[in-house]
């Protein structure tokens, strides 16, 4: 027996949370196949349950069956959960039991913390723990605080505020599960939950260390380079975004058209907003213009900030990558970002999780294009990046998936929500320095 014990595998930090992140998705699987989690109190197919699960740990949205018209309200409340526990991480909940039992946080227990929560440091990771879980359920309730005063007069007390949190919850984290049954198309023109939506996308999507930052704003009187490039690329994102989508949409009879400047704004608004990665629709996205899915896609890509909610390779990361081209473009041998210097090793890895993600993505789509027969070529690229970055929005294709593409997509949710962090944080632990130094050559390049 002390023989097995001493052979016991060792996991790094890393695969703890790859693997965390998978017993946290089978067992929800398991909840949601019970007979009580669907309003029929039948079995729903394992297949589904594992789809449905995955993409609410991996706080995406995509759903095979209709939440509110397939799911009781057990099968909605492990949803929620799910959701929430996927959004945070499975390590802030162990650390809030952790903390209510008294007991004592490990040095193992903290450096997987740190990965979980993209943190510079390991100093002080306990206390932002602490100020990521009040910050989160304070967040929360002012959502549902706010969305209550909609959905109490509509759907009565009980309902309207369980239609309130869910809502809330789902759209901090940036989940996209709803329980209209058609996202948030009957609220287009209702600004109290389109702005409120919104704007719990976008706290949930910024990061927690940045608002860290911004709470200390006032005492410190100064901003790291990291919150610095991600308000700066998320403020550019949603501008740009709502103006172009006003631009692509406003003569769309299917989204715009027939609406007042208001409304169209409103509507333009949400749709840069939601791409980055929340899923929700105030507007049909089958029946966007061309130009309009395609911004749609590159938002998804881009998707929300490091040690956030959100999916995609991340706004820093893709303003490193801009400011890398415009610092070649000048004749400038490093890269420069607000009269700062960026180590080539970060931008080697930002180039990295690009790269990988983009094949993740055409590979996926190339999967989807010989198992979703009949299905335009936008449709299937749409799908594979809202199921990378973790988004959930779809042109209609996630409920007629063959049980192939389930899979597939069920896969790519998980890589999305774990695999480009994953990599970039194995890239930062495991370097080794070489001792053997090739001779420098060239190639043409452009």
């Amino acid at each position: 027996m002390s023989e097995i014990l001493k052979h016991k595998p060792k996991f790094t930090p890393v695969q703890i949370l790859a693997i965390g992140f998978a017993i946290v998705i089978f067992t929800g699987a398991i909840l949601l196949n019970l007979p009580i989690a669907s309003r029929t109190g039948v079995r729903t197919p394992f297949i589904d349950c594992i789809f449905t699960s995955t993409s609410a740990v991996c706080v995406t949205g995509l759903v095979t069956l209709n939440t509110s018209v397939h799911w009781s309200y057990f099968g909605k409340t492990v949803i929620m959960v799910l959701i929430e526990i996927g959004g945070l991480g499975f390590m802030s909940f162990a650390t809030m039991i952790a903390l209510i039992l008294g007991k004592r946080i490990t040095l193992k227990e903290r450096l997987v913390m740190q990965e979980a929560m993209n943190s510079f440091s390991l100093q002080g990771i306990v206390k932002l723990a602490r100020y990521v879980l009040f910050f989160t359920f304070f967040i929360q309730s002012m959502g549902a605080l706010l969305l209550s005063t909609q959905f109490i007069p509509e759907y009565g007390l009980g309902k309207g505020i369980y239609f309130s949190i869910f809502h809330s919850i789902s759209a901090f984290c940036n989940a996209g599960f709803d329980l209209t049954g058609d996202s948030l198309i009957p609220y287009a023109n209702n600004p109290v939950v389109i702005i409120t939506i919104a704007f719990l996308i976008m706290i949930g999507g910024l990061g927690f260390f940045v608002w860290a930052e911004l709470y200390n704003y006032k005492r410190r009187r100064k901003m790291s380079l990291h919150s610095k490039v991600v308000i700066t690329a998320t403020a550019i994102l949603v501008v740009v975004g709502t103006i172009l989508m006003f631009l692509f949409e406003s003569n769309n009879p299917g989204t715009l058209r027939g609406k007042s400047i208001f409304e169209k704004i409103l509507s333009s608004f949400f749709a840069a907003v939601t791409p980055r990665t929340a899923g929700f629709n105030s507007i049909s996205t089958s029946a966007m213009s061309t130009a309009g899915i395609f911004l749609t896609i590159l938002l998804m890509f881009v998707g929300g900030s490091p040690g956030s909610t959100a999916g995609g390779i991340k706004t820093s990361t893709a303003g490193l990558l801009l400011m890398t081209v415009v610092s070649v473009i000048k004749g400038k041998e490093e890269t420069e970002i607000f009269k700062k210097r960026i180590n080539k090793e970060i931008v080697y890895r930002a180039f990295a999780i690009v790269v990988i993600s983009l094949g993740l993505v055409i590979t996926v789509t190339m999967i989807l294009s010989i198992t979703e027969v009949g299905f335009p070529f936008e449709y299937l690229l749409y799908e594979a990046t809202s199921a990378f970055a973790t988004v959930g929005l779809t042109l209609g294709l996630t409920p007629k998936l063959t049980v192939i593409g389930k899979i597939v997509l069920a896969l790519t949710m998980y890589a999305g929500r774990v695999g480009p962090l994953t990599i970039a944080l194995a890239l930062a632990k495991n370097k080794k320095k070489s001792s053997i130094k090739y001779p420098e050559d060239k190639i043409l390049v452009g």
